[in-house]
């Protein structure tokens, strides 16, 4: 469990203190203030969700709410900063990703399983049913002091793209130095294509890229585009190892202080926030993928035989989860995929005739 630590609460409160003076008097007459703070920039889909939130909760509660919205880090600096703070109530909106709720919640790292969804209607499908209550009933009980609201996505789906090799298949991997977060299971994750894990922190990945630190990444082609990352990644190869999952929370102290009329706008505020985060990523890799050719990159997506041979090489992943954390989280992710791809495959029956 992430704790909560003086200094850091001090900080937030400081931080408060000196935004509002820049807050509207209409912000300042309302009864309730929900501040939304993440670290994605405003250029994201984060941002476009947050921003969607604000704009329904404070149209439908007529003044009663104002919404404040802390992009790129303006709120806290780093992941932990962040969860400390939605924890201790002085957040009340944080974005997580699998990372990051790794850290706070070991068992979480299931969603970080290569492979596990076939495509967005299955992930999504997955993180709308009883799995993300299970998650949010198992977060409130071990008293991390955090609601799951929705899961949304944050920058699409994670592929291996690198600096001078194309890869085509796991061998294509061998010795190649990918950069991973400092997190076992993705380490795990690339020793079992091959590679050589190296944990770099986000801010120096194009350095480390261009210095020859790494010879290649696991991100979204969004994240790779907006970070000017293919200026030196020259390859991406189309895998969809990983559904890059959002989760947003609202900090339990800070929800239950609002009442109830409130509660339930800002649930349906959620839902929509929820839409508008899923589907941006899927609609701007369009121009990514544009904007990463025109550098002289080369986009290359596996055939189902190609596909296979990455699902094979990384099959003992899920004998280390396990092995971590046991197979309660494993069995329920597989129930409610198994689930998803029924309805999935029904749908298309009554769609095809």
């Amino acid at each position: 469990m992430i704790k909560k630590y003086s200094s850091v609460l001090i900080l937030m409160a400081i931080f408060s203190a000196s935004v509002y003076g820049s807050i509207s008097s209409q912000q300042r007459s309302a009864d309730h203030t929900i501040r939304v703070g993440f670290l994605g920039s405003a250029d994201g889909e984060d941002y476009d969700g947050a921003l969607v939130f604000k704009d329904y909760v404070e149209s439908r509660t007529n003044g009663r709410v104002a919404v404040q919205i802390f992009p790129s880090g303006q709120f806290c600096g780093n992941e932990r900063e962040c969860i400390e703070a939605t924890q201790s109530g002085i957040l009340d909106v944080h974005m997580t990703t699998t990372g990051g709720l790794g850290r706070l919640f070991g068992p979480a790292q299931v969603f970080d399983l290569p492979y596990a969804f076939e495509d967005d209607v299955i992930a999504e499908c997955v993180f709308d049913g009883p799995f993300s209550v299970d998650l949010r009933t198992a977060i409130l009980e071990n008293k991390l002091d955090m609601r799951l609201m929705v899961v949304s996505n944050t920058g699409g789906w994670r592929s291996i793209a690198t600096t001078s090799r194309l890869v085509r298949e796991p061998a294509d991997l061998a010795g190649l130095k990918i950069r991973t977060i400092p997190s076992a299971i993705q380490q795990e994750l690339v020793r079992q294509l091959g590679g050589n894990p190296t944990p770099i922190a986000w801010p120096e990945v194009y350095s480390a890229l261009a210095t020859g630190v790494v010879e290649g990444t696991k991100n979204s082609i969004q994240d790779i585009v907006s970070a000017k990352l293919h200026e030196n990644l020259k390859f991406i190869t189309l895998d969809g190892h990983a559904y890059m999952t959002a989760f947003w929370w609202y900090s339990e102290s800070a929800w239950q202080q609002l009442p109830e009329d409130i509660k339930k706008i800002v649930f349906e505020a959620f839902q929509h926030l929820r839409t508008v985060s899923r589907a941006m990523p899927i609609r701007r890799q369009i121009s990514d993928y544009d904007d990463f050719r025109e550098n002289g990159g080369t986009i290359y997506v596996p055939t189902p035989a190609e596909k296979a041979k990455f699902r094979k090489a990384v099959s003992g992943m899920r004998e280390w989860f396990t092995g971590q954390y046991g197979v309660e989280w494993l069995e329920k992710l597989d129930t409610a995929i198994n689930i998803c791809e029924r309805s999935k495959s029904t749908l298309f029956e009554q769609v095809a005739g």
